[in-house]
């Protein structure tokens, strides 16, 4: 009796422990990118961000896909995490210092 109250336990904790991952998707507008190496710098830096896990940057409608586990990271700290990388994320203005860190091509008017 106690092998199968063993077993009946075991099985229950691999199934409920494999639906724990909630996903969301989000789209930020990034209206400040200008070129292939932003698109780069913010798809590598989100992929860090505990939570994220696929991001898409597209140049063409200047917005960010993010799908994310919504228990972990929300809209608005997907905005400061992009913020953090120099960009505007929505209404969340770019970090100063950030931003003047980019290469002169990611700055607005920087030649595109």
């Amino acid at each position: 009796m106690k092998i199968t109250a063993t077993i009946l336990a075991a099985v229950t904790f691999a199934v409920f422990s494999g639906c724990g991952g909630a996903e969301a998707k989000t789209q930020v507008s990034v209206k400040t990118i200008q070129c292939g190496m932003c698109q780069k710098t913010i798809e590598q830096g989100l992929s860090k961000v505990r939570g994220v896990k696929n991001i898409r940057v597209s140049l063409d409608d200047k917005m960010t896909h993010v799908t994310h586990d919504p228990q972990v990271i929300d809209l608005a700290g997907i905005e400061e995490e992009i913020s953090k990388l120099g960009y505007q994320a929505n209404e969340t203005p770019a970090d100063p210092a950030a931003y003047e860190a980019l290469p002169g091509c990611c700055k607005v008017g920087g030649g595109h």
